[in-house]
């Protein structure tokens, strides 16, 4: 018998439910459509973006889970003990525009997804408005309510739903296998895709939310050498299926033409009708709906964590003192509140302005997670045995760079269009 309190009898979702929280969580709307329409220009040649992006991002979480299998202490709790009273006030800032944006690019693409599915209105937006709100309120009852348990459960039923529902549309088009393989395996950059490219690499497999997975495997009572094995195994299941959503995206988007609209997604769905009948387009829109539904389901349960994490370290001078529930404090509930009533005027923000602005916060955290990590994890006297090494680092300094690039593309880029 095992009398250990931090060692659950194993189960599948006992041993990747981290992982699987990190795909529902990081594959969102913006992240689906952009594979999408990567597709739709580009037909296959950019299906080795996916996994490629999908494993940088791996290196990342990988680097979350690392610091905290060393010391026992999260990633954020990491920066304001080690890295100094600026990244306090630079991340608190940084976290309050990111949430607000990130919160409408949820409800609004929640809006759309139940609008394709059951419109409320003959006014497609209003439509929207109302189905956005109702999935705010009702994700915020079932975090505030049900528990980690209850929300890991809904979490993996939506996992299943979309991967089902996504891939299974992506197999039933019967696409070239041999340019799938091509695609898969031989990376090119067509004329004109680099921004497409970008989109790819970048978008796939969350921002902020990365370091929700420290919370979660907290939950889940993970400790040193045993716990970082775990961690290394459910992130390679998560981030496998992330890329698997990528290249389905993508397969599906090269075989419709869709524009870059506020309605892209429906306008896919409707494309698809013509390519594999009704059937293919309800499946699609059950699957989009199960993924932007996840996403933010598991925004709202994770990013409070984020918050009374902050909250506790300010009013503790800095030292890494919080309870050992962040879920029943004060200050987790109040941010509950502000992401479920705060993003709700956005809705009257089309999905794309909505994806735009997520997009450029988003990617603006990328290079400094990756400066930190390399940071913390680089030195023996902080985590020990854990800490990097040059073929780790070697690859963090080419993610820093790569994102560093990618976000100043993607502020430069959509901040134009979004002011104009």
């Amino acid at each position: 018998m095992n009398d250990s309190p931090h060692l659950p009898r194993p189960s599948l979702l006992t041993l990747l439910g981290p992982g699987l929280l990190v795909a529902a969580t990081g594959v969102g709307a913006g992240d689906l459509l952009t594979a999408g329409l990567a597709g739709s220009r580009h037909g296959l040649t950019l299906l080795w973006a996916a996994w490629i992006g999908a494993t940088l991002k791996w290196f990342l979480n990988e680097g979350i889970a690392r610091w905290q299998m060393a010391t026992d202490t999260t990633t954020l709790e990491g920066w304001v003990d080690h890295l100094g009273r600026w990244i306090r006030w630079v991340f608190g800032g940084y976290l309050l525009i990111w949430t607000f944006f990130t919160g409408g690019a949820m409800v609004s693409a929640c809006g759309v997804g139940a609008t394709g599915l059951f419109p409320l209105s003959q006014d497609l937006r209003t439509s929207k408005i109302l189905w956005g709100t109702i999935h705010s309120l009702i994700g915020a009852a079932l975090v505030l309510l049900g528990g980690f348990k209850l929300f890991e459960r809904l979490m993996a039923a939506c996992v299943a739903l979309m991967f089902l529902a996504v891939v299974a549309t992506a197999v039933l088009i019967q696409p070239d296998w041999g340019a799938v393989t091509t695609g898969l395996l031989v990376p090119r950059i067509p004329p004109g895709g680099l921004g497409y490219l970008l989109g790819v690499l970048g978008g796939v497999g969350g921002t902020v939310t990365l370091l929700s997975y420290g919370y979660w495997i907290r939950e889940k009572g993970r400790r040193g050498a045993d716990g970082m094995r775990a961690c290394r195994i459910d992130l390679g299941a998560g981030y496998t299926m992330t890329a698997l959503f990528g290249v389905a995206m993508i397969i599906i988007g090269s075989r419709v033409s869709i524009q870059n609209g506020p309605t892209v997604a429906l306008e896919l769905a409707g494309q698809l009708a013509g390519v594999l009948g009704p059937t293919g387009k309800w499946v699609f829109l059950i699957g989009f709906w199960g993924a932007v539904f996840s996403s933010l389901l598991g925004v709202w349960q994770s990013v409070p964590y984020i918050f009374a994490d902050f909250v506790f370290l300010h009013r503790n001078g800095g030292t890494a003192t919080v309870p050992p529930d962040l879920s029943r404090t004060a200050p987790y509930r109040a941010y509950l509140a502000f992401i479920a009533l705060g993003s709700l005027p956005l809705l009257w923000m089309s999905l794309e302005r909505a994806q735009l602005s997520y997009a450029v916060m988003g990617s603006l955290f990328m290079p400094l997670l990756a400066f930190t990590l390399l940071l913390l994890n680089t030195r023996r006297d902080w985590v020990g045995a854990l800490r990097y090494h040059w073929t780790t680092n070697t690859v963090l300094v080419a993610t820093l760079v790569f994102f560093g690039y990618v976000a100043g593309r993607t502020a430069v880029a959509n901040l134009g269009r979004l002011l104009g």
